[in-house]
């Protein structure tokens, strides 16, 4: 089944499985959609959750968001991942994720031994405050 947008505006292509599957409770699972795609070069594709199945359910994509770069050519399949404390049971048909398109810029890297200095500096996580 081919990605779709469920409203105009949208920004995101619901994903579907293509398959009959559980998500375990506190378990993943890779799940095949049967959707292969070809990407220009300076375009990814990214795989998000879906905010009704992740509010509701405690479903999300485990490495969120998940990268289909330009030159992949075969089937995506999406790992979820089961917040929750029940077992998740997915009939093929569902929508399970949802597909975002971008254009991509290409750093050029480049060793320097130090860097200007800003605002932030080094600072890590948490360092702004939770406020």
């Amino acid at each position: 089944m081919l990605p779709a947008y469920a409203q105009p505006g949208d920004a995101g292509a619901d994903l579907r499985s293509r398959i009959d599957t559980v998500v375990p409770a506190r378990g993943r699972v890779m799940v095949p959609t049967g959707v292969s795609i070809a990407l220009p070069d300076g375009y990814v594709c990214l795989v998000h959750p879906r905010s009704g199945l992740a509010a509701k359910h405690g479903i999300t994509v485990l490495n969120t968001p998940g990268t289909v770069d330009a030159g992949y050519r075969g089937e995506i399949a999406v790992n979820l991942y089961n917040t929750g404390e029940q077992d998740f049971s997915i009939t093929a048909g569902d929508r399970i994720a949802q597909l975002v398109f971008q254009k991509v810029e290409r750093a050029n890297f480049i060793r320097v031994e130090t860097l200007p200095e800003s605002h932030r500096g080094d600072a890590g996580f948490g360092s702004t405050g939770v406020n």
